[in-house]
């Protein structure tokens, strides 16, 4: 029973609190901090914190204590605050623990913010929404280019690309990837189609056929051919009357080259004779020339 009291201390159990007891704290070192002293990072980037979770959580820290510690800064001689591990933060607190595991470290506000975005990253039940406006505030706010993102984050640039066009698409969309009604693979296919009440068409089509992403990507495939054929027409090209195709195939006959005659239905138009280079330039001029003289 003894050795299940020591274990129930967690890490707390390894760490030397000697000097604590005069308020001093090591800095870049593994403390034992009262939670009273702690308050949230104001930057943070996580706002949902599934409660069922915090509850395992919070049991797990109730049998063995915190096995991981959080990492603060110290923002007074008796207070600090949050950089990563708000969730192992809450669920102590629900188990009622007064003392944590706690790195202290030396950051700014921007060297803290990176530090909690870049932790967020890489969590594994992030969704793809929450995922790509933590790069985008990497970004904006930490002044990273996304190369430099992408040394920070160990992801490929294309990688982050492509999270960060998630957020062009409509907010309905945006809160389906969230809400995790689709996935990734469907946000991505989504993203081709460049007119956004076409995108939530396609969108509600996924949810109401329950469409995988395999047969998302060939209904956009077979959409974007579909408006392809279409164009020809919405760019109002008209077939050429008659005797203008007798006009463009006398004078290509002429220069010897292919001609292109362009007549709006206004009568106005142009003739556009190609050349192939500077020599073939000069023998159409001199075609023109002779028409001249004649």
């Amino acid at each position: 029973m003894a050795k299940r009291n020591a274990l129930g201390k967690g890490l707390g159990a390894l760490i030397e609190d000697a000097g604590n007891e005069n308020n001093q704290y090591q800095v870049d070192a593994v403390n034992e901090l009262s939670l009273e002293l702690i308050e949230v990072n104001p930057y943070q980037p996580r706002t949902n914190f599934n409660e069922g979770a915090l509850q395992e959580l919070a049991s797990s820290i109730k049998e063995i204590g915190v096995i991981q510690p959080i990492t603060v800064r110290q923002i007074s001689e008796e207070q600090f605050q949050l950089i990563t591990g708000e969730r192992r933060f809450r669920a102590a607190r629900m188990a009622g623990v007064n003392k944590i595991p706690a790195f202290i470290r030396t950051a700014d506000d921007q060297a803290m913010l990176e530090m909690a975005l870049v932790e967020n990253i890489q969590r594994e039940d992030l969704d793809a929404i929450e995922v790509a406006i933590s790069y985008q505030r990497l970004i904006e706010e930490c002044e990273l280019t996304q190369e430099n993102l992408s040394g920070r984050v160990g992801k490929k640039r294309a990688t982050i690309s492509n999270y960060l066009r998630l957020l062009k698409l409509p907010a309905e969309i945006q809160l389906g990837i969230r809400d995790r009604k689709i996935s990734m693979g469907h946000a991505r296919a989504l993203i081709n189609i460049e007119d956004p009440d076409k995108q939530l068409e396609a969108y509600y089509r996924i949810l109401d056929e329950g469409l995988s992403v395999r047969a998302t990507e060939e209904m956009i495939r077979n959409l974007g051919q579909t408006q392809q054929k279409k164009r020809p027409a919405a760019d109002g090209k008209k077939e050429l009357p008659e005797e203008y195709k007798q006009i463009k195939q006398s004078l290509a006959t002429h220069f010897n080259t292919n001609i292109d005659v362009k007549r709006n239905d206004n009568g106005k138009g142009k003739i556009v004779i190609p050349f192939k280079s500077d020599k073939d330039l000069e023998r159409i001029m001199s075609i023109i020339s002779q028409g001249k003289e004649e």
